[in-house]
């Protein structure tokens, strides 16, 4: 298991988490098994940008993202350096710590999660 520290989130983690994620599970499914119900408009099939993350530490061990998620990357609100789409990061086994942006450009949202 790899450890990734949310930092607080007003709306989806107001004290921030921290989670036990397994390797080879995307950040975003991580995320959702630990309780914190990040949007996934597209259900992660890379086809959006609302589980935008910033990754705080830990990014410099990631694989580069492709092509057609830094396209959509583009057109996240709130882009930095370290944006990454959380469906698309795998956990290995350096530990993460992430923030979740406080907007998305997600216009509805349907349910809970």
């Amino acid at each position: 298991m790899t450890q990734i520290i949310v930092l607080p989130h007003v709306e989806l983690c107001p004290d921030g988490s921290v989670i036990e994620a397994e390797r080879g599970k995307s950040v975003c499914e991580s995320l959702l098994a630990g309780g914190v119900y990040i949007e996934h408009a597209c259900e992660m099939s890379c086809a959006c940008t609302t589980c935008h993350v910033i990754v705080r530490e830990g990014f410099e061990t990631l694989p580069s993202a492709e092509e057609e998620e830094e396209d959509l990357l583009d057109k996240a609100w709130g882009l930095e350096p370290q944006s990454r789409l959380s469906c698309q990061v795998v956990v290995g086994d350096t530990p993460l710590v992430i923030e979740i942006p406080r907007y998305t450009i997600n216009m509805a949202r349907e349910g809970k999660h």
